[in-house]
């Protein structure tokens, strides 16, 4: 995955790495190997020039959970914050989102630093916009739309939706499972205490 490792010099580039990952994120030694095996690629990252403006970036949005950077979102600090986490707020503020509600979608759902504009963004809100009539307060509410696979998930449930005539939020739509969906559409009522 990450070939260059194996040229890794221990003293000059994987130390820093293991003292950004001790220091800068406290994350404790027996657990450097859960860090590593969930993104590779902290380990070829620079950490003066990659992974602490990487870090300072996130912390600056508001990223407060040192934890969760670690273990769940490492993957951020490995983006490039100029070509990457900069273009991709850009791109939430361009399609109508204040710039504080963009933070607050990134900060809800960290993964939508990590989805193509090309790929993802642009199509499924094509889509959420024209076909589903939707509404910015809907996207804002429930970033995780963005993380749904437009063809195997929002087109089919969109369809399934109109042809019931039953109003369905958004989330529902999505978070629920094939089952509970089915009986979602049935009008009965869904316990969403979950």
């Amino acid at each position: 995955m990450c070939p260059t490792i194996l040229t890794s010099d221990i003293k000059t580039d994987l130390n820093p790495v293991f003292n950004f990952l001790s220091y800068d994120l406290r994350v404790p030694d027996q657990n450097f190997r859960k860090v590593i095996n969930k993104c590779p690629r902290l380990l070829i990252s620079s950490v003066r020039d990659q992974l602490k403006p990487a870090l300072f970036y996130l912390q600056r949005l508001g990223f407060k959970d040192l934890h969760a950077l670690a273990y769940q979102d490492p993957i951020l600090l490995v983006s490039s914050v100029e070509k990457t986490l900069i273009p991709k707020l850009n791109f939430l503020v361009s399609l109508g989102f204040c710039r504080a509600d963009a933070v607050e979608m990134v900060l809800r759902c960290p993964g939508l630093f990590t989805f193509s504009i090309e790929n993802n963004f642009k199509p499924k809100f094509d889509y959420f916009m024209k076909e589903m009539e939707g509404k910015l307060e809907e996207l804002k509410e429930f970033p995780q739309y963005f993380a749904f696979s437009l063809e195997n998930r929002i087109k089919p449930r969109h369809t399934e939706v109109v042809k019931s005539g039953v109003k369905v939020p958004l989330a529902l739509m999505l978070k629920t499972t094939d089952e509970e969906f089915r009986e979602l559409l049935k009008g009965k009522k869904l316990d969403t205490r979950s």
